[in-house]
């Protein structure tokens, strides 16, 4: 099993970075130099690569060029975390630069689906090089304190496919021996005084993407992968696998938000944001979260939130009422005012996204998880809950998150906006929570339960656009008042269709069915 931290680091640092007093301080032997052809392989129509797999052949010279060997490495399966790549490698030495399937097959095992797919002789025969990536690598040997051994790549270079190339400036840790919480802990060390960012795809992932598009495109929002959670799964082991899910859609949308204009990125990551914190939670009494991880969480909540706002009153809100009231107002100008507060918040949450705060975040976050030293805060008698079965928990989970619901709905009809505000983010919590067990419930019972709790939120969800617009409306009044007209109308209009919509939401409870734990 390789199991790798990936960092992303600007061409400008690399001088600082060689120069870190910290690879000095650890290194075991002086750093070596090589270059690094590497070609990677596969079907034309990508079975490898559909298979969550990957193979290349390598050429490695030494720092004037000189070649000293070949090398073939099949990859397969694993996964990310935080940057943490763990995955399934063989390698053996080959004549040239073609994969020698025979080896790789004896490496792997006859038994294995990997060997099965390695023997497909109808598919192997169709093999042909789909990319190919060049770097320098400088490597350093490392024995960090604790004596986890490590072996740090610095890699520059670029992923070629046809005529489109791509720069390659990353760092690879690869753990040798010891605790993978460690390599989270030497890169927050490194991070004191070299700007780094955790990177969560690999050099194959960027090649197969570049085939695939032909040319750089820009990153799509990604939504949570549903979760598949096993009855026989632990507290514990449940909620490794729900954060790791959580941190797998923010960092999915990093791309989209700091180098995109889709709010659909804003959004994704926000929601990955709210998950995120809401299973932090849900779990709060049996894994405890540090306190200044939860105020840094607050603090990314905070700046994608104004991003998010803006942008959906700027779209979404205004877009809606002109609709309906095309004559009423002035809206190019409005809508122009708005986009232009919308843009300033964007570049200011991809900013927040880029930054050295967001990155540390995320290594304390890895270092966290990696090492369960939530742990550390508990007694041992308190720590006898995490390895108890997942499922009663999650049983008792959403029952308790149901009855908060059902307690704040009472107010629903002749509520305040701030009471019905406390309803959405309860069944917003309790869709979360049916989120994270959905693998372990039946279906034909968890379904209707999640379309009625959608709809309620969905409902309240567009109260608290109206409540939001309202705030950003004046806002704008104050900045731009030659759109004071303009802005009364569209409040005006949303009070409006809000009451409208506060009247039916005492009939959208009634229909509320009621829950009934149907776990497997």
């Amino acid at each position: 099993m390789e199991i790798e931290l990936k960092l992303l680091l600007d061409p400008a640092d690399v001088a600082a970075f060689r120069r870190h007093p910290l690879l000095k301080q650890h290194a075991v032997a002086k750093p070596r130099q090589q270059q690094l052809t590497s070609i990677y392989f596969d079907t034309p129509d990508l079975n490898f690569r559909r298979h969550d797999a990957a193979l290349r052949v390598r050429a490695v010279s030494g720092r004037r060029g000189h070649l000293h060997h070949w090398v073939q490495t099949f990859k397969a399966g694993g996964q990310v975390v935080v940057g943490l790549h763990q995955r399934e490698e063989w390698e053996s030495r080959v004549e040239g630069p073609r994969p020698e399937l025979a080896a790789l097959i004896a490496l792997v095992g006859p038994g294995s689906s990997w060997a099965e797919l390695l023997s497909n002789r109808a598919m192997t025969e169709q093999l042909l090089p789909i990319f190919t990536t060049r770097v320098r690598r400088t490597t350093w040997l490392l024995r960090l304190p604790q004596g986890d051994e490590v072996e740090l790549a610095l890699d520059q270079g670029e992923v070629q496919h046809g005529a489109v190339q791509l720069p390659i400036s990353e760092i690879e840790l690869e753990l040798k021996s010891g605790a993978a919480a460690q390599l989270f802990d030497f890169t927050l060390a490194l991070l004191q005084t070299v700007p780094l960012r955790v990177g969560n795809i690999s050099k194959a992932e960027r090649g197969f993407a570049l085939h695939a598009l032909h040319a750089p495109q820009r990153p799509a929002a990604v939504e949570a992968v549903p979760l598949d959670l096993t009855p026989g799964l632990t507290v514990e082991q449940g909620f490794q696998a729900i954060i790791g899910n959580c941190l797998a859609q923010i960092q999915g949308n990093e791309a989209g938000v700091a180098q995109g204009s889709n709010p659909e990125s804003v959004h994704q990551m926000r929601v990955g944001l709210r998950r995120l914190r809401s299973a932090l939670g849900l779990f709060g009494k049996v894994a405890p979260c540090p306190a200044v991880l939860q105020q840094e969480l607050v603090w990314l909540a905070g700046e994608l939130g104004v991003a998010r706002d803006w942008e959906v009153f700027a779209g979404d809100t205004l877009g809606e009422v002109a609709a309906a009231c095309p004559d009423q107002v002035q809206w190019a100008s409005l809508q122009q005012a708005a986009l232009d507060v919308a843009r300033k918040n964007r570049q200011e949450a991809a900013a927040a996204v880029a930054s050295v705060r967001y990155t540390r975040l995320l290594l304390s976050l890895g270092g966290w998880l990696q090492g369960a030293r939530w742990r550390e805060a508990l007694a041992p008698p308190e720590q006898e809950p995490l390895a108890a079965p997942l499922t009663p928990f999650a049983t008792q989970a959403l029952a308790r998150r149901h009855r908060r619901l059902k307690k704040r709905a009472r107010l629903l009809p002749d509520g305040t906006p701030q009471a019905r505000h406390r309803v959405r983010i309860v069944a917003k919590n309790l869709r979360y929570a049916a989120g994270f067990f959905q693998s372990l419930c039946r279906a034909k019972r968890l379904q209707p339960y999640v379309a009625a709790l959608t709809g309620l939120q969905a409902a309240l969800g567009r109260l608290n656009d109206a409540s939001v617009a309202d705030r950003l409306l004046r806002q704008l009044a104050q900045t731009h008042p030659e759109l004071a007209p303009s802005t009364r109308f569209v409040q005006s209009y949303l009070s409006v269709r809000s009451e409208r919509e506060v009247r039916q939401l005492g009939k959208l409870w009634q229909r509320f069915p009621p829950f009934k734990p149907a776990l497997r």
